[in-house]
């Protein structure tokens, strides 16, 4: 049993790139599909779907790659706040990932956004991954 549906979500989306997949197949819940639009709308993956097949559905995401390089777009996203340890900040010390070109992901009152809007609101709240 996976309690962390998060982290399996990061490492289905981490074993997808480093297999050189261009689709990954994720069993979907509600905080997922927030992450999943957080990363698309940031850009770094190309596209995504939600199927309502089954009593979960699912959501099928298309990984971004360049085109001469073939490398892939998200170069690592980790979990940070984890079942037995969350981690929360407030508008006051968000986290910066590599300076500002990385995006921290957080789940807050105002719905999953990344670190950046969250500046821009002055709120704080759980840091569920990074992303650069």
């Amino acid at each position: 049993m996976n309690t962390d549906t998060i982290a399996d979500f990061l490492t289905r989306i981490r074993n997808a790139i480093q297999a050189n997949h261009r689709i990954v197949e994720i069993p979907a819940s509600n905080i997922k599909k927030e992450i999943t639009k957080v990363l698309h709308d940031k850009g770094f993956i190309l596209n995504y779907k939600f199927e309502d097949n089954g009593p979960q559905g699912s959501i099928k995401i298309a990984l971004k790659y360049n085109s001469r390089t073939k490398q892939s777009a998200i170069e690592n996203i980790s979990r940070v706040s984890k079942p037995g340890l969350r981690k929360y900040v407030g508008s006051d010390n968000l986290p910066r990932v590599i300076n500002g070109l990385g995006v921290a992901i957080l789940s807050t009152s105002k719905g999953v956004i990344t670190d950046k809007e969250a500046r821009k609101l002055k709120i704080g709240g759980e840091v569920l991954c990074y992303v650069y």
